[in-house]
């Protein structure tokens, strides 16, 4: 029963390094600065400035290519999109349209299609951390 326990937790481990991981890339990017702007027409943009947005973006890829590169596939796309979830569910509730848990469905929905791609991508060309030979013939 222990070593059942112990393989489980050794098994989920990733999953939740990268739901860690993810979540902290979110407040780094997303957390600090979210007022909304009002234009002079009246209108209002925010909370979030595009350049936050794309931070976080581009921030992603580092820890789904170091999950992936170790065969973690699933962990990575199951940490990935947990990460952004819980985030943005803890991030959007204040919201006054009341359609947050609307934008969290598209996070998670949005996020387990993008982040699907790209441990695919990364464990087709590595193998056990290492880059795969060109002349390398697959197993």
């Amino acid at each position: 029963m222990r070593q059942k326990l112990l393989r489980l937790a050794l098994q989920l481990l990733p999953v939740l390094v990268l739901a860690v991981v993810t979540s902290a890339a979110w407040a780094s990017w997303l957390g600090w600065d979210q007022h909304r702007d009002v234009q002079p027409d009246g209108t209002s943009t925010g909370p979030y400035e595009a350049w936050q947005v794309i931070g976080l973006v581009l921030t992603l890829p580092a820890p789904l290519y170091w999950a992936a590169s170790r065969r973690y596939v699933a962990a990575a796309v199951l940490g990935t999109t947990a990460g952004l979830t819980v985030a943005a569910s803890y991030d959007w509730p204040d919201d006054g349209s009341g359609l947050f848990a609307v934008g969290v469905v598209m996070v998670a929905v949005g996020s387990l299609v993008v982040t699907a791609a790209v441990p695919a991508v990364v464990a087709a060309v590595t193998r056990n951390g290492r880059r795969r030979d060109a002349g390398q013939s697959g197993d």
